[in-house]
C-alpha cells in the first residue's frame, strides 16, 4: 500500500519531501507548498498511516519504509528531506539509514527514538490518553492545540490544527494496536547537510531532543527560534518559510 501523498512540480527539479507531525497531516505543509514550487523545487507531502488519508495499518510496519516505498514508486532517488515532530523521527531513520539518498535534512521540533522522558511530555500524555479513554476527543484535540500550538498561531491555525488532530483519532480508535516498528538507526551515519530547529515555547522534551541531534549528527547546525512554539511552520510561516528555503538553497 503506497502512503496517500501529492506530488507536484516539475519532474527534473530537486525533491523536497515534507513529512508531519503526529498532531496533524500532510496539510500542515500548506503553507510552504507554494513558496517551494515558486522557488523551482519538486514538493512531495504524504500522510503516515493512519493519518489523513492514508487507513489505519492492518499489519506491523515501519514508517521510514513506507515513505521510501512511495519515492522508489514514484522514481525519486535522491531528495532533501523536512520532518516536523514525529516527521522528525522518521526523517531521521530515513537519513541515517539511507545516507545517500538524503541531499539536505531539516528536522522542525523533532521527536527522537529512545529520548528519555520529561516530566512536562509524561503528563501531557497522561491527560491525553485520560481524554481520549473518556471519549472526550474534543477535549484531547484541544489539550494538544494548547501544548503545541505557539502563542504567534492565530485562530485559523489553531482550528485547522483541531479538525486535523481530531481526524487523526476518529481514524487511529478505528483499528487495533498492530505494532508500528522503528530500525535502530546511527545519527552519526548522516551525511546530509542538516538544520536542527528549536522553538523556545516549545516543551522541554523537544529543546533536549534538539540539543542531543545537533550534538550527534556530523556538522549539524542548530537554530532556536525565539518566537516559535512546536509547529513553527504553521505559527508563522512568513518566519519561517525565508529560513527553510536559505537553508535548503545551501
Amino acid at each position: 500500500m503506497l502512503l496517500a501523498h501529492d506530488l507536484e512540480g516539475p519532474v527534473d527539479a530537486e525533491t523536497v519531501v515534507l513529512l508531519h507531525s503526529s498532531v496533524c497531516d500532510r496539510r500542515m505543509w500548506e503553507p510552504q507548498r507554494e513558496p517551494l514550487l515558486a522557488a523551482g523545487y519538486r514538493v512531495l507531502r504524504a500522510d503516515f498511516r493512519g493519518f489523513g488519508d492514508t487507513p489505519y495499518p492492518a499489519g506491523p510496519y515501519n514508517n521510514a519504509e513506507d515513505v521510501l516505498a512511495l519515492l522508489d514508486a514514484s522514481g525519486i532517488e535522491r531528495f532533501a528531506l523536512v520532518g516536523a515532530s514525529y516527521g522528525g523521527r522518521v526523517a531521521q531513520e530515513i537519513a541515517a539509514r539511507w545516507p545517500h539518498r538524503v541531499t539536505t535534512l531539516a528536522l522542525l521540533c523533532a521527536a527522537r527514538r529512545d529520548q528519555t522522558p520529561t516530566d512536562a511530555i509524561a503528563a501531557f500524555a497522561e491527560q491525553e490518553e485520560k481524554l481520549v479513554e473518556d471519549g472526550d476527543l474534543a477535549g484531547a484535540a484541544a489539550l494538544n492545540v494548547a501544548t503545541f500550538v505557539g502563542p504567534r498561531a492565530d485562530a485559523a491555525t489553531r482550528e485547522r490544527v483541531t479538525a486535523m488532530q481530531l481526524h487523526n483519532f476518529e481514524v487511529q480508535l478505528g483499528g487495533a494496536d498492530v505494532g508500528r516498528s522503528d530500525q535502530d538507526h546511527d545519527l552519526g551515519a548522516v551525511t546530509a547537510r542538516t538544520l536542527v530547529v528549536s522553538g523556545a515555547h516549545d516543551l522541554d522534551f523537544f529543546t533536549q531532543t534538539a540539543e542531543h541531534l545537533a550534538a550527534h549528527i556530523p556538522g549539524a547546525r542548530h537554530t532556536v527560534l525565539d518566537w516559535a512554539g512546536h509547529l513553527p511552520n504553521l505559527e508563522d510561516p512568513a518566519a519561517l518559510n525565508p529560513l527553510l528555503l536559505e537553508f535548503l538553497r545551501g
